[in-house]
């Protein structure tokens, strides 16, 4: 019997690309990813590092997944334990792509897909614990993204954000007064930090 080229079968399924998850319950996995125009899955050294950063915090967390994109962030907080996450994302495709992802891994009920503007979509779950925000770089959303979730954000929540690298002091300008930097770091062109809201005007506890 003839065999299927699998770059063929995976076009037939809509899926261009994989993404490994780094660290907990699917370590090492490959998982298929529909790649989209402008779409930029965060790298996994970054990942790696940003997940090291929330250790402390991510078992049990509820977690939002901002313009999602492949999902690698949110994949990786459902792997290493996080209670539920909410994915949202424009591109029908991505979304289907995503539930297919979920279903593979057993893991549809501990998320919820949302295809829609992230801007606007309703949050379905209590306030959020952390948020991931990783949107298209080429379209200056950082400032949009972060007004719309502060009133949204559960007490001594984290907020992730990545960015062109050349952005840092813009990003850190947007969350001045309304949240500090407690990690930051580079990796070639992209930028990444951790923030933490303020708690009545005043920094609260790491």
């Amino acid at each position: 019997m003839a065999r299927r080229n699998p770059a063929r079968r995976r076009a037939a399924r809509g899926v261009d690309s994989t993404i490994r998850i780094i660290g907990g319950q699917w370590r090492g996995r490959r998982l298929p990813v529909t790649i989209a125009q402008d779409l930029r899955p965060t790298p996994d050294r970054v990942r790696e590092t940003l997940f090291n950063w929330l250790a402390p915090r991510i078992e049990g967390a509820r977690c939002l997944d901002l313009f999602a994109g492949t999902g690698a962030l949110g994949l990786e907080a459902l792997s290493r334990g996080a209670a539920h996450v909410q994915f949202i994302d424009s591109d029908p495709k991505i979304i289907e792509s995503l539930r297919g992802t979920l279903d593979t891994l057993g893991a549809g009920d501990r998320a919820t897909l949302d295809r829609g503007d992230a801007l606007r979509t309703p949050i379905a779950m209590p306030p959020p614990e952390l948020v991931f925000i990783d949107p298209p770089f080429t379209r200056a959303l950082h400032g949009n993204a972060l007004d719309a979730i502060f009133r949204l954000l559960a007490p001594n929540a984290r907020i992730y954000i990545e960015y062109p690298a050349e952005q840092a002091a813009e990003i850190e300008s947007l969350l001045a007064g309304r949240a500090r930097v407690v990690h930051a770091k580079r990796a070639g062109q992209v930028g990444y930090c951790l923030a933490q809201p303020a708690l009545d005007g005043e920094d609260g506890p790491l």
